[in-house]
């Protein structure tokens, strides 16, 4: 019951940093482009990358990496969203948003990620 008490509360702060941060870049960059739900992923990528990569050094347990990992940044980051605003770009027929969308949510991702991981290895 406490680890789930523990992913849950991460969630719970983790939703609350998602809605804040993404309603700030939105509202400084008008766009149909999904900035804010870019940032969020590309951020909870790269402090993903940071967690597990403590983890891999041992200093990080597995109640911390759940709360953490699990928790606040499975809270934080949200395909859902990306998933969705991807098809609304695609409905209202903004090509090259929804696909800029897609590359950048990926590839910026998997780069946050590695370059978490990296930092915390080079440590």
């Amino acid at each position: 019951m406490k680890i789930v008490l523990l992913i849950g509360f991460g969630s719970f702060l983790g939703g609350i940093g998602r809605y804040l941060i993404s309603i700030y870049i939105n509202n400084r960059y008008l766009s149909n482009f999904p900035f804010g739900t870019l940032a969020v992923n590309v951020i909870g990528c790269f402090l993903i990358g940071i967690v597990y990569g403590l983890t891999e050094k041992g200093n990080i347990n597995g109640e911390w990496r759940l709360f953490l990992a699990t928790g606040i940044l499975g809270g934080f980051t949200t395909f859902s969203s990306f998933s969705h605003e991807t098809v609304t770009l695609l409905r209202e027929e903004h090509y090259l948003y929804a696909f800029a969308n897609l590359g950048f949510s990926i590839l910026l991702g998997l780069a946050a990620t590695l370059a978490g991981i990296f930092i915390i290895k080079s440590i």
